[in-house]
């Protein structure tokens, strides 16, 4: 299978939480899809920035260099949407223009709260797991990190948004796969079940296994919509 494959967009989830509820099998034929299925070919931009995340936080998948992924993973979606939020204010009496910028605002926004339930996630388990995280490269540089990102979002979007979408789609096609890498680097978690109280938020899934089969699922949903959306006009 191409990683270039022609894309169907998938349909756009209203919610917050995950990106559709899978069942345990579906979730383990997700998981192996994405472990056979090549990675996209990075640009520069996003070549640059997971050989930064490397340098900084080393190349073991730790829970804490995924907090730091799942920082960076909402800015781009946060971009888009003060982009649209400009545009808005511009459309004077273009009610079917005014309505098609507010739907891409609706999708940019449950996108980001889908982000920001994997970030609470992740940051709950670090907590109880007691995973020591030092200042400067856990809370400094990950605002940095994200920071920087955002204005490159920004700046790509309002000048060619294709640009901006094949960078969000080189970057969690990267996510998708190291999640999908971490669920096999850790067994145990098939018989851990997961508890937290984001769960009943975030959605019905029974081992910490599965949790991370369906953020490694909700990732390649984010990858598919900024693929889909690379052909198409800015608020088409």
């Amino acid at each position: 299978m191409s990683a270039d494959r022609e894309i169907t967009p998938p349909p756009v989830f209203k919610g917050q939480g995950a990106m559709g509820e899978l069942t345990h099998d579906q979730l383990v034929e997700q998981h192996r899809e994405t472990l056979t299925t090549p990675r996209r070919r990075y640009g520069m931009g996003a070549r640059l920035l997971f050989g930064l995340l490397d340098a900084v936080y080393g190349k073991d998948r730790t829970l804490s260099k995924f907090k730091v992924l799942e920082l960076v993973a909402r800015v781009p979606y946060q971009s888009w949407e003060q982009v649209a939020y400009i545009a808005i204010t511009h459309t004077q009496r273009r009610t079917d223009l005014a309505r098609r910028i507010f739907d891409r605002v609706t999708e940019s926004r449950a996108q980001q709260d889908n982000e920001q339930w994997h970030l609470l996630i992740l940051e709950e388990r670090i907590a109880r797991e007691e995973i020591y995280e030092d200042w400067i490269r856990f809370t400094v540089i990950p605002q940095v990190l994200a920071f920087s990102y955002y204005q490159l979002s920004w700046l790509l979007y309002v000048a060619r948004p294709a640009w901006s979408y094949r960078l969000n789609a080189d970057f969690e096609d990267h996510a998708e796969h190291e999640y999908a890498a971490l669920v096999g680097e850790h067994p145990e978690w098939e018989d851990e079940p997961f508890e937290s109280t984001f769960a009943a938020d975030y959605g019905p899934v029974a081992t910490v296994a599965d949790l991370f089969r369906q953020i490694g699922y909700d990732e390649r949903v984010h990858k598919e919509e900024s693929l889909a959306r690379m052909t198409e006009a800015r608020f088409g």
